[in-house]
């Protein structure tokens, strides 16, 4: 597709009575990358990667870094060319045919529904216990309904509130980091060795060795997920080309500065072994520089970032339900379109599994987040390999047919068939790990039924174009 092409998309599809509304800035899209990227994953799953490879972990947060920057280059090249709601899955049916689309589409949808109802319970929990007297499935049934109704005013409302949702984490995060360095030049002072001592006592930098970075690379992997979003909110940008070549790279580079920032102060602050850092690597920091109220204060900021993922996933799984739609992959009732450009039917689906999940909170409170987490631990693999092939697939065919691309990715196709190649050592790591293996083989069998659905469902039907 050539530029003018992408231009005659972006300008018209406003016109159109059952197609979405250019609503979001280009400044909420990077605020939504931030803030998909920065959540529970970094204030309390880095508490459990350090757990286990100790300040080697620094090198798996590199990694993970490293691997996806590129997935969202490859993403941006991609949006640049063709920006579509259903993003990743319009490109997979491009490049891969119309049963991938579905595949990934679908793998997509389902990995969102089933998180937003793991984010509303995460966030229910931690209130419970600073008001006991709600009980749990109110508050998840409280949080539905409210970013359901905010889905349902607009993608510019969206933006607005996913974007101060996102300003509060920064904020946040910068200065945890301002006082990290304060207490490790020694302006604070504390009652504990400061510096970069404790980078190599307690039994070396990487006292797990190999095996722990590998083992911590997969947590850390799985932080990193919700960054895609940035691909299906570009479409609905004044700008989609231009917006997703200024926000890429920038939102990618400040998102690896915070985690790696943030895993700097943890391990120089305090020991990578101490128990506190598996309990809440953040708030034992600040109980360690005697900050007040510091458990009410990372409780309300898990809270926040929970909440934040939660919209965004909201947003994002409406988004790609649309777009199936849009595409005869799904029943044509979830591409109506209000007046004011929402997709409210996709919304209302893309949330309904969240209402069940009030039900199972009223039922099994304390059971419900860990089997949720566990039927969507590996789908991030899954779909970032997805991206990478196709990546591959549609800009060789570019290259082979001269056509001209808004954005190209560096160093293809050696840079493409590297990240492939990492994607599939990162599948093998996981199969080294008995509940990453699990998760991992039930993803393979869910992506697999999917496909055999998908083909099934249309080998009778005639081929169609994509948009």
């Amino acid at each position: 597709m050539n530029g003018a092409d992408v231009k005659h998309r972006t300008t018209t599809k406003s016109t159109d009575s059952n197609a979405l509304h250019s609503g979001l800035t280009r400044s909420q899209i990077s605020m939504m990358g931030l803030g998909g990227a920065i959540g529970a994953g970094l204030f309390v799953g880095s508490g459990q990667a350090i757990s286990i490879a100790g300040p080697a972990v620094l090198i798996s947060y590199l990694l993970a870094g490293t691997i996806v920057i590129v997935i969202m280059a490859m993403l941006a090249e991609m949006v640049a060319a063709n920006p579509s709601a259903g993003a990743f899955s319009t490109f997979a049916h491009k490049a891969l045919g119309r049963s991938a689309g579905s595949t990934v589409g679908w793998l997509y949808w389902i990995q969102l529904v089933v998180v937003i109802a793991a984010e509303a319970t995460g966030a229910a929990a931690m209130l419970v216990i600073w008001f006991p007297g709600i009980p749990q499935w109110a508050w998840v049934l409280a949080f539905v309904v409210l970013f359901t109704g905010i889905n349902l005013l607009g993608v510019g409302n969206y933006g607005k509130f996913e974007f101060w949702f996102a300003f509060i984490k920064v904020a946040a995060i910068l200065a945890f980091l301002v006082l990290g360095a304060l207490v490790i030049v020694g302006v604070i002072p504390i009652n504990q060795p400061i510096g970069f001592a404790n980078f190599t006592a307690h039994g070396g930098f990487a006292p797990a060795g190999m095996a722990g970075i590998a083992a911590a690379l997969l947590i850390v992997i799985f932080s990193f997920g919700g960054t895609e979003v940035v691909s299906i909110a570009a479409a609905e940008s004044d700008d989609p080309a231009g917006n997703i070549k200024r926000t890429v790279s920038q939102v990618m580079l400040r998102i690896l500065f915070f985690y790696l920032g943030s895993i700097i102060v943890i391990v120089a602050v305090l020991p990578w072994n101490s128990p506190e850092i598996v309990e809440g690597p953040f708030a034992a920091v600040l109980s360690v520089l005697h900050v007040p109220g510091v458990e009410l204060m990372m409780s309300l900021l898990i809270v926040v970032a929970l909440l934040s993922a939660m919209n965004a996933n909201i947003y994002g799984a409406s988004r790609m339900l649309y777009s199936l739609g849009t595409r005869k992959m799904a029943p044509t009732a979830v591409t109506h379109v209000t007046g004011k450009g929402v997709p409210a039917n996709a919304v209302v689906w893309s949330v309904s599994f969240s209402f069940i999940a009030v039900g199972l909170n009223w039922i099994w409170p304390d059971a419900v987040m860990p089997l949720l987490l566990n039927v969507v631990g590996s789908t991030i693999i899954v779909i970032w390999s997805f991206i990478a092939v196709t990546q591959f697939v549609l800009r060789r065919r570019a290259d082979r047919e001269n056509l001209q691309m808004p954005l190209r990715l560096w160093g293809f196709p050696y840079l493409s068939l590297a990240t492939i190649a990492a994607m599939a050592a990162v599948v093998g790591i996981a199969m080294t790990d008995a509940t990453a293996r699990t998760q991992l083989l039930l993803t393979l069998g869910l992506t697999g039924l999917l496909w055999l659905v998908s083909k099934l469902s249309y080998r009778n039907r005639q081929p169609q174009n994509v948009a």
